[in-house]
């Protein structure tokens, strides 16, 4: 590139709006551009939006951003070396180093700073706030150390009950911290929720095991003997102990740079802009949380998305302004589901509410129209967002359909009847629109999910519109008279369900003679695995047996699962989470001798982990002689199926909800399916199962029992459905034989009950005519199959210790099958073994697993 001709653009910051915009810019400019991004952290620029996941990713690195765009030939990176000064007339930016960098464009980028309370004790050693990796990495070293020092589980605080409060909460969680967030408002996230909305995130967080206090403020940190933090004092004369706080307070902009420049400052912080993102000086622009438009600074990502790309376009010559904020939330807490979008306060003059609220289920739900009913202006959803992605996008818009279908729960989801206009914003963290993908299927080719995220960067953020995305581009291709593809891969040009029935049809009973017949090439790790499934349902078999042996996939093929540090977990199954007390000393037994660290999983099972491949059939054979088998932890099968005392114990329970669990457990271990599928009982309305949350829930009534369907946990944790009320012990295991078994018919790959059951026709009321008034004239079939699965059933680890040859798998080395790999090390954690890290690894602190516990320094 000719730097004389190439016109000079300096970003000051390198977080998330920052690479977006050199991203933006570089992608349209050729050769008429080349940037210089300057960097404070010592690091890439990451997802700052996912900071919470970092307590569970297996690396900070996971969180990295896309290191193509600052590799770029372009581009001077910058790291590690903040920008001190701005010379305007020179235009120039020099760093704290010395570095002088001229410009022809400056973009400022430079954030905001977590805002710190005028509070006695602030800085006292325990006390963090949460805004960067280098913050949350030094909250998991204090935390990890001062639980050492102590010899006890830590409790701590979040002051501050927001958003970024509730995650940094679950974060605290992760750490096995026992936390309580103090908000001085009236309701947790008092800037998204109204009161009724705020009470249920109050119900919903307090169920995680999260304390929550409201209406408090925080006067004073006070130290121990130590220096460290040992409690807090609050206005009302209150005291609570704790060992850790986390500030989350709001943030503040960094504009210290701007006003020593010159530059005009909103007096309440921010560099003002107009609407293309232009300072009092033309050669300057503000982008993302430091850039006041309208007199206000937003904290949060989508705004400075959009503002990126309105500069870029004005660099490149173009005409582009900034709307203004959508101030649109979603919660990222696993287990809690919370958005609010548009104006969710009903401040519109003449604007209706519509309101849906289950205090029992957890679930609030508000929609804010027009004074006539028609155009959706807002709304706030708790408990249950499905509708979110669907909504949305059609703030400003006509509603389209009934308010009502959008909010009861009756077919399990709430969709749009009609078109989403192609000014609707469907990614607004990309500021993509429904016409921008339309545009990109019928102009661009486009003709999946991937490759509009490619072409138009809409789902690649944090994925919330990706159900939209899929479903306008199956409309468009329709629409143009094209065939929407539902091969499950290039092997294999039918989808799931088709290849189910192909093979059911055929009677053919491998692999290779279904590709032969149905497919073509070799197969592949989508295909192969899903067929392995196929054929256990139709065929039946032990997974390891014979041709069929190779379809499986990592877990799968060692009947156990893979963990981040190559060892594996044992998980024996504990039908109904009931255990004799022989039970539990064989697993404290196994676990102690092989130096196994042990969970209570939240499925009422005990997880051992740690295990090296060729120590699993020694540690199976001695579970098998003690009366366990396989819990299936590793497969897409039933996991597990929990329960309450029930009737048994509890004075409140009216049915024996364990002896049903243990009935259902029983029955399905095993059954292979698209996707795991868990099962709850609960002995009373009070609901200590949590059924609501499984795939299949049962409740106890006082008339029988109620089954609910299509509840899901994971990324969009859902509740289920009411399918059936008052059934007996025999409707039921009936009713849940056929969802189960018309599920593994006619799902897709990988697809967990939730989705499915959106996808059917006429939702619940079609699945109760297919179920209980055999509609589709299938119910033999369905029942027939579950009896072949019941009556065939073998425990898979039981009969591999019997098979030498499949006993062949479980070497990790021909020569020396009893020798330790010496790549996994462990440390010692709250008294059990754990991965060591990689600075553990290099001081030497490790132990191999399974030998004597002691940390070697």
């Amino acid at each position: 590139m000719d730097e004389t001709t190439a016109q000079h653009a300096v970003v000051v910051g390198a977080g998330m709006v920052a690479h977006r915009f050199a991203e933006s810019l570089l992608s349209r400019a050729g050769e008429q551009w080349r940037v210089t991004v300057i960097g404070e952290e010592d690091r890439d620029p990451y997802d700052r939006v996912a900071l919470t996941s970092f307590f569970t990713a297996a690396h900070a690195d996971e969180l990295t951003l896309d290191a193509a765009v600052l590799a770029d030939p372009r581009v001077r990176f910058v790291r590690g070396d903040a920008a001190a000064r701005i010379d305007r007339k020179a235009r120039r930016v020099t760093t704290v180093s010395g570095l002088s960098v001229a410009y022809d464009r400056l973009v400022l980028a430079t954030g905001s700073l977590a805002a710190k309370l005028a509070l006695d004790g602030f800085e006292t050693p325990g006390c963090f706030v949460y805004r960067t990796l280098d913050d949350v990495e030094a909250l998991r070293a204090f935390v990890q150390r001062r639980r050492a020092e102590l010899g006890r589980p830590l409790t701590g605080t979040v002051v501050g009950g927001g958003l970024l409060g509730l995650e940094a909460a679950g974060a605290l969680q992760e750490l096995d911290v026992t936390s309580t967030v103090i908000q001085s408002a009236d309701r947790l996230m008092s800037a998204q929720l109204d009161d009724a909305a705020g009470g249920v995130l109050r119900r919903l967080i307090e169920a995680r095991g999260i304390g929550v206090r409201t209406e408090t403020i925080t006067t004073r940190i006070d130290p121990d003997r130590s220096g460290h933090v040992a409690g807090l004092e609050f206005r009302d004369g209150s005291y609570a102990h704790t060992d850790v706080v986390v500030f989350t307070v709001g943030v503040r902009p960094r504009d210290d740079l701007a006003r020593a420049a010159g530059l005009n400052v909103h007096p309440r912080g921010g560099v003002r802009i107009d609407q293309a993102c232009t300072t009092s000086d033309p050669r300057i622009l503000a982008i993302g949380e430091v850039a006041c438009f309208d007199d206000q600074c937003v904290g949060l990502v989508a705004p400075g998305y959009a503002m990126a790309e309105v500069a870029a376009t004005g660099l490149l010559g173009g005409q582009a302004s900034f709307p203004g904020y959508d101030l649109s939330t979603k919660l990222k807490l696993n287990g809690v589901d919370v958005a609010s979008f548009g104006d969710a306060f009903a401040t519109t003059p003449g604007a209706l509410d519509v309101v849906y609220i289950d205090p029992v289920g957890g679930v609030y739900k508000k929609l804010v129209l027009s004074d006539d009913a028609t155009t959706l202006l807002g709304g706030i959803l708790v408990g249950d967002a499905r509708a979110y992605g669907s909504l949305r996008p059609l703030v400003g818009s006509a509603l389209g359909a009934d308010p009502a279908a959008y909010l009861l729960p009756a077919d399990g989801v709430a969709a749009p009847n009609g078109d989403l206009p192609d000014e609707a914003l469907v990614c607004s963290c990309n500021s993509v629109s429904a016409g921008r993908i339309r545009s990109a299927v019928h102009d661009e080719g486009c003709a999946d999910v991937a490759s509009i995220k490619s072409c138009t960067k809409a789902g690649a953020a944090c994925g919330s519109c990706v159900p939209m995305i899929k479903k306008l581009v199956g409309t468009e291709l329709a629409r143009s008279g094209a065939t929407v593809s539902t091969a499950m891969c290039e092997h294999f040009a039918l989808s799931r369900a088709q290849l189910f029935d192909a093979v059911r049809v055929s009677g053919l009973r491998t692999f290779s003679a279904v590709i032969e017949r149905f497919g073509t090439g070799r197969g592949c790790d989508i295909c192969k695995p899903a067929l392995a499934s196929i054929l256990s349902t139709l065929v039946g078999g032990h997974v390891l047996e014979g041709e069929n042996a190779t379809l499986q996939d990592t877990n799968d093929h060692v009947m156990a699962n893979m963990q981040k540090d190559g060892s594996y977990s044992v998980v024996p199954r504990i039908a109904g989470g009931e255990i004799t007390p022989e039970g539990l000393v064989a697993i404290g037994q196994v676990a102690r001798d092989f130096g196994l660290y042990t969970k209570i999983t939240g499925g009422q099972r005990i997880d051992m982990f740690g295990a090296r491949l060729e120590q699993l059939p020694d540690i199976w054979r001695r579970l098998v002689d003690a009366g366990f088998e396989s819990g299936h932890a590793y497969g897409k099968s039933l996991r597990t199926v929990k329960s309450c005392v029930g009737s048994t114990w509890c004075r409140y329970g009216v049915q024996d909800s364990v002896g049903m669990a243990v009935q259902l457990e029983l029955r399905y271990r095993g059954l292979r399916s698209p996707h795991k599928i868990k099962l709850g009982v609960s002995g009373c309305a009070r609901e200590c199962a949590e059924a609501r949350g499984k795939d299949v829930g049962v409740i106890a009534t006082e008339a029988g029992w109620n089954m609910y369907v299509g509840g899901n946990g994971g990324f969009t944790p859902r509740h289920a459905v009411l399918l059936a009320e008052g059934l007996s012990d025999d409707e039921l295991l009936t009713a849940i034989d056929r969802f189960l078994m018309y599920y593994i018919f006619t799902a897709d790959r990988l697809q967990r009950t939730a989705p499915w059951f959106e996808d059917l026709e006429r939702g619940i009321e079609g699945l109760r005519e297919v179920i209980f008034e055999d509609s589709l004239g299938i119910c033999a079939d369905l029942d027939a199959a579950m009896a072949t699965h019941v009556d065939a059933y073998e425990d898979e680890w039981k009969a591999t210790l019997d098979d030498p040859e499949k006993l062949r798998r479980f070497a990790s080395f021909v020569n020396a099958p009893a020798t330790p790999d010496p790549s996994l090390a462990y440390t010692a954690e709250r008294g059990q073994p754990r991965p060591a890290t990689v600075a553990e690894r290099s001081a030497g602190g490790v132990l191999i697993a399974g030998t004597t516990l002691e940390v070697r320094r």
